[in-house]
């Protein structure tokens, strides 16, 4: 079954991405749609209040640089025509001008951070959980942050002398570049969280940011992104994991390739995944399904809502439920 109709159907594919999650098996990947969740009706990017989507990225971008042609939503493409006219500084000064302001998380990211202080105080998994984010921006760290629940972030370097590599940042130390994907260790998903921006990120630093963006970025991402892609620890965990995918689109043939990589490397053990996706696009239905992805054909707020029901909330170290 590949797409879901009924409140009850949908309500019971709920309660099985809620046993996932408690034991902290499925994997959240958080796509740019993420960043719309709880957006009020007609409400647009907004600068320090709405993240932008990946299209209205594309057009802000397409705009401020005199982008010729009319496709103005195609963000890699419109990326990869300023990097190759202007050059890849004045792309990375713009994107660190719309990511760096503090946004407010969304009700997606709360819930999610929320997750793993319930994860951590009442079923206490052997494990934590893993969140997977193409975005750029720091929402989800802001969760986080906001009540104080201590994460790892690992964040991939797209430019620069470490090109290709990954960056871990431990909770409270300092960061360090992994050189050795599959000998490093010092990734103990049993100890913390962890919160991986697989498509790099903005920095306090803007000579820091790191972005997966334009055309030839991806190009050469797709080339790295083989077995020993991730650090061995990550790895693992995504070798044994269901996918939950939210604010996505398969249609994203970048990013697709790697997900189908990553799978084929589960040895034929793959785990069911979902995708949550109000209005699936023809081209979607027929991606998720040839990959074995249900789709709930729910708005994001809703899923949310699924969660606070099943996830009540705890405040501090005390293990009781309080009112939202």
């Amino acid at each position: 079954m590949s797409i879901l109709g009924g409140d009850a159907e949908i309500d019971e594919i709920y309660g099985r991405v809620a046993r996932a999650l408690r034991k902290a098996r499925a994997v959240p990947v958080l796509g740019a749609g993420a960043n719309l969740c709880g957006r009020p009706k007609g409400a647009g990017y907004v600068p320090g209040e709405y993240l932008p989507s990946g299209a209205e990225l594309a057009d802000l971008l397409a705009g401020s640089f005199d982008y010729p042609d009319r496709d103005h939503e195609d963000l890699a493409r419109v990326s990869q025509f300023i990097a190759s006219t202007e050059g890849p500084g004045p792309l990375y000064d713009e994107l660190h001008e719309v990511f760096d302001p503090q946004y407010p998380p969304t009700m997606l990211h709360h819930i999610l951070a929320r997750l793993a202080r319930h994860l951590r105080l009442v079923d206490q998994p052997r494990e934590g959980m893993l969140y997977i984010t193409t975005n750029y921006d720091r929402a989800l760290e802001q969760a986080f942050e906001d009540i104080d629940e201590p994460f790892d972030l690992l964040t991939y370097v797209a430019d620069g002398p470490d090109r290709g590599r990954f960056r871990h940042q431990p909770h409270g130390g300092d960061p360090v570049t992994i050189d050795v994907p599959n000998e490093y260790l010092d990734i103990d998903l049993t100890v913390r969280p962890l919160i991986a921006k697989i498509h790099g990120a903005v920095e306090a630093d803007a000579s820091d940011d790191s972005y997966v963006i334009t055309e030839d970025h991806y190009v050469d991402y797709i080339s790295r992104a083989g077995e020993n892609f991730f650090p061995v620890t990550v790895q693992q965990k995504l070798l044994r994991s269901h996918f939950l995918f939210l604010g996505y689109s398969l249609r994203d043939w970048n990013f697709r390739v790697m997900l189908y990589r990553l799978w084929g490397l589960q040895n034929g053990r793959r785990y069911q995944s979902w995708a949550i996706e109000a209005n699936p696009h023809p081209v979607d239905r027929a991606a998720w399904k040839e990959r074995g992805v249900e789709i709930v054909p729910e708005r994001l707020e809703s899923f949310v809502g699924s969660l606070e029901r099943r996830f009540p909330r705890y405040s501090d170290d005390d293990p009781r439920p309080v009112s939202p």
